[in-house]
């Protein structure tokens, strides 16, 4: 059960169902726009997602009619005041939430139903899965006001490359759902009346037909061999791949596999 600083929340709400755990932005009427609390009431729940044992897959979804539009409006006019040292402590606080969310130990979908733009469309650039309706827009609008899209170069120069990478955060330009499944930002167009019960029927075949241990393995090392050299990352997939091989889950499934027994994993 959450725990009562989960239950506080004001921006935030999580629940664990079916082994799925659901982080909902849950700020509707600003359309869910990010400012520092609600940053922090996401690293919350991711948090507790990581660690709560009924959930092997977590689903970051929002409610109304847009995902995230990016940074709270009023948030924006307080920065103004901000020091460089205040800058840069509210710089950090929101890389740390996109690095956390990368590098969580669960796979993350997202269920975008409605527009992610600017710091939006980057919380659903860093999911490993994204499901999206064909109505919503994406776009990293931040050099239409002066401003850098710079976290989320970082992850976007990883899933898309550098010349749509490049495309994308110097233009501003907002783009369809389709296009933005063309460049490979989102995985899934489905729509809106269906999207949940998709995202809900994915997250659950993740559960059920694939190692938890296997995928927090396997998301780990896609995060740490592009920065490797070729020959580092080799011997480090190599030992992984023997490591692997005397885990419970491998045997288990080595043994399933020979005895054509089907495996649910999912208990």
């Amino acid at each position: 059960m959450p725990t009562q600083e989960l239950e506080d929340l004001r921006y935030i709400r999580y629940e664990a169902q079916n082994s799925i755990g659901y982080i909902t932005l849950n700020r509707p009427d600003k359309r869910n726009a990010l400012n520092a609390d609600m940053v922090s009431e996401l690293k919350q729940a991711f948090e507790f997602a990581e660690d709560d044992e009924t959930c092997k897959v977590i689903v970051l979804r929002a409610e109304g009619d847009v995902f995230c539009a990016g940074a709270d409006l009023a948030y924006i006019q307080e920065l103004q005041g901000f020091s460089y040292t205040d800058n840069l402590a509210d710089s950090t606080h929101l890389m740390q939430l996109f690095h956390q969310i990368y590098t969580l130990n669960k796979v993350v979908v997202a269920e975008i139903q409605g527009h992610a733009l600017a710091g939006g469309c980057g919380l659903a650039t860093i999911c490993d899965f994204a499901f999206a309706a064909p109505e919503a827009k994406f776009g990293y609008t931040e050099v239409k006001i002066g401003f850098l899209p710079a976290i989320v170069s970082v992850f976007l120069l990883r899933k898309i490359g550098e010349a749509r990478t490049k495309q994308l955060l110097l233009t501003g330009d907002v783009i369809s759902a389709h296009t933005a499944q063309e460049f490979g930002l989102i995985n899934y167009l489905v729509p809106r009346e269906e999207l949940s019960a998709k995202v809900h029927q994915f997250a659950r075949r993740l559960c059920v037909e694939n190692s938890a241990q296997s995928m927090e393995l396997t998301k780990e090392m896609l995060a740490r061999i592009p920065e490797m050299p070729l020959e580092d990352s080799l011997r480090y997939t190599a030992q992984l791949n023997a490591e692997a091989r005397g885990t419970l889950d491998c045997r288990r499934g080595i043994a399933g596999f020979l005895s054509k027994e089907k495996i649910t994993w999912d208990n």
